[in-house]
């Protein structure tokens, strides 16, 4: 099957489970990535292996195994699954040959569709498991023009004077994270937080929100604007497109109305700016996070399954 038909066909499938997917178009290998296409009966798959190495100092370090083998990947023909797990058995073959055998700073990652079903145990066969999720909002589902009102709850725009509490928030936060595997606690997270953070509060107006509750600071909620999010915005079939970097309540304050406050502010926010659609990541087994962003009206987009390391 070509590889055009296999695109052609993948798009077509994914449109009818999700009409915010983006479309697609045929892989091209380039510099780390490899192009691996199999043929099971009628059906067929294309796969675009890659390689990203980040140092262990750099800025997003943290939120990743240093050493990433990524699987995009096309479906095509009636029988999705059976292609499915006759490119994972081909890129298995190509990882064992590209990839160090057990060393836990490398993950396979595979992306999907979250609402397509088709493959699911085949993926759970090749040692995977859905780790991270890409959710999506699209603006303006069913809120108030302006935030609610919180009793007790304070909302303002951070300062440079919050570094303190918010790198110990975004400390909590990434503590809790780690436990489910999305991020990873090593030497000097800390002092790559507080740079990145100390970086937003320069900016004239910046983009980061504290909550008070009842004087006290007890939580934090960042976003990246509409034409800030190149990064992103090719996950999802919408013009503007805003991302909801981080959102920390510290314990003290959970169930207190913080966590839905600070939602509330960064989704108006959003909107005002005409963003169509807002992202964000979450860990699929966090049992806070994942029904809250829920709650909020979000809803899985694509899932990142993880094996980890890449070769056992």
């Amino acid at each position: 099957m070509h590889s055009d038909v296999i695109a052609t066909e993948h798009a077509a499938r994914l449109a009818a489970v999700d009409p915010l997917l983006p479309g697609s178009t045929p892989f091209e290998a380039a510099e780390n990535a490899v192009v691996l296409e199999v043929a099971t009966g009628d059906s067929a798959a294309s796969g675009l292996a890659s390689r990203v190495q980040v140092d262990r100092d750099a800025p997003n370090a943290p939120w990743r195994a240093l050493t990433e083998h990524r699987l995009d990947l096309q479906l095509a023909g009636p029988q999705p699954a059976a292609a499915l797990d006759a490119l994972l058995t081909r890129w298995d073959e190509h990882l064992r040959a590209v990839a160090e055998r057990g060393d836990t700073e490398t993950a396979a990652i595979v992306p999907r569709a979250s609402r397509d079903a088709a493959g699911a145990r085949e993926m759970l066969h090749h040692g995977f498991a859905p780790l991270r999720v890409i959710a999506v909002r699209p603006a303006q589902r069913m809120v108030p023009a302006t935030p609610l009102g919180t009793p007790g709850v304070k909302i303002r725009r951070a300062e440079p004077g919050d570094l303190e509490t918010a790198v110990a928030l975004g400390m909590e936060l990434h503590s809790y994270d780690a436990q489910y595997g999305t991020v990873n606690w090593r030497d000097g997270v800390e002092e790559i937080l507080a740079k990145d953070l100390a970086e937003q509060l320069k900016r004239p107006e910046p983009p980061l929100w504290i909550a008070e509750l009842y004087g006290r600071p007890l939580g934090m909620v960042s976003v990246q604007h509409p034409g800030e999010t190149g990064w992103i915005s090719g996950r999802v079939a919408a013009a503007r497109v805003g991302y909801l970097s981080s959102l920390a309540v510290a314990e003290a304050a959970r169930s207190s109305g913080v966590g839905t406050a600070l939602a509330t502010h960064a989704h108006h926010v959003l909107d005002e700016e005409g963003a169509d659609v807002v992202l964000l990541h979450h860990a699929a087994a966090n049992p806070l996070s994942t029904p809250f962003w829920y709650a909020q009206g979000y809803r899985p987009l694509w899932t990142y399954w993880q094996r980890r390391p890449a070769v056992r």
